[in-house]
């Protein structure tokens, strides 16, 4: 039986060129170092500290890995660097200019994953404080008040694909990985879930669209992982509520 639906954020709940908005969010997001780090040193260690979130055994929060990472060779400063990072999410963040879309039909298919009464989950990669992921939410007018758990840097110990982290939010749901079904537009990062015996839906508005996205190669994603199987299903996010019912979900209207 089915007991929770985890949504991907980037590129499924909200379509936009990643790249286009990264090349915005470096510079500004550098700006605040700018007395420590020349602009492209501070791109080398943040990537670095980002990329050295996939390997985890779990044991330690994704925020305590990258403030150690970022703060390599620089002694005593993790607290102070962590502190400039925050101060950049709560002001200079929202002024960065992103043109996104919201995918065909999104707030009737919310409406009806919620009337549903699964719980719900916002599964997006946890490389950012749970105050962005619910501004980026903002993005397209969803609301995070409406999920059970927004996945995030502070609260999560694995990054996708690793399978811990479809262990972890289950765990955190207290259901069984087989009683999910995730949600995402990336055939690596979100249908790795199906290696934890996840339900899997593929989503195509993204694709469709020819929205870029930022990822490694999909060899650099895979090494260390078992193969990754298919899709379950497949679709535009609109026909969501189908697949639910395959499920045996009833879902309002599907």
């Amino acid at each position: 039986m089915l007991k929770a639906v985890l949504l991907d954020l980037d590129n499924t709940l909200v379509l936009f060129d990643e790249p286009a908005f990264f090349r915005q969010y470096f510079p500004r997001i550098a700006g605040r170092f700018a007395d420590l780090l020349a602009p492209a040193a501070f791109q080398a260690r943040l990537l670095q500290a980002t990329r050295s979130l996939a390997v985890s055994d779990g044991t330690r929060r994704n925020a305590e890995r990258f403030r150690e990472a970022f703060a390599a060779g620089m002694d005593g400063r993790s607290a102070e660097l962590w502190q400039r990072f925050m101060t950049f999410y709560a002001t200079d963040f929202a002024i960065i200019q992103v043109s996104v879309r919201a995918p065909e039909g999104l707030k009737a298919t919310m409406a009806r994953l919620r009337a549903s009464g699964l719980p719900l989950v916002v599964a997006t990669n946890p490389i950012f404080p749970e105050a962005v992921q619910r501004q980026r939410l903002e993005w397209v007018g969803v609301p995070a008040a409406g999920f059970r758990l927004v996945t995030s840097i502070e609260t999560s110990s694995y990054v996708k694909p690793h399978p811990g982290y479809y262990r972890e939010v289950a765990d955190h749901l207290g259901v069984n990985p087989a009683d999910c079904l995730m949600v995402g537009n990336d055939p690596v990062n979100d249908m790795a879930a199906g290696l934890e015996g996840m339900h899997t839906y593929l989503t195509e508005d993204a694709a469709r669209g020819d929205f870029g996205f930022l990822a490694l190669t999909r060899r650099k994603r895979t090494e260390g992982l078992p193969e990754i199987p298919p899709p379950e299903f497949q679709g535009p996010l609109a026909r969501l509520p189908e697949a639910l019912k395959r499920l045996g979900v009833l879902v309002p209207g599907a």
